[in-house]
């Protein structure tokens, strides 16, 4: 299961995960999808909550959890709602980091409901 893997240190050159791969791993995460923005694929996926301080607080956990794993998505915290994005800037693209880190962030999520 993905949320129970660890990130890998990454670099610039690294593999990107293709397209079978993608689609086998998004199936661990059926919320995410993938969207392309200027040709780089990127994981997105919005959760949405009951106010803002507890969007605010999932915000600080995957804060936390993109410092432990050395690995950072872009976070939009508004009222009720945060949006997230993983993808690998090093390689413009996505890793099986990426995927990691969003199975992790799902299952803060699921916590903190």
């Amino acid at each position: 299961m993905l949320n129970q893997e660890q990130c890998e240190a990454c670099r610039v050159g690294a593999p990107k995960v293709d397209d079978a791969e993608a689609l086998e791993l998004l199936a661990e995460i059926p919320e995410w999808q993938i969207v392309d923005v200027k040709g780089t694929p990127q994981l997105k996926r919005t959760y949405t909550f009951k106010n803002f301080a507890t969007a605010l607080a999932f915000t600080n956990q995957v804060g936390a959890l993109a410092e432990a794993e050395q690995h950072h998505p872009d976070i939009l915290t508004a009222w009720g709602r945060v949006e997230l994005v993983w993808y690998t800037h090093k390689i413009g693209g996505l890793h099986r980091n990426d995927f990691i880190c969003a199975a992790r962030s799902d299952q803060l999520y699921s916590e903190s409901a």
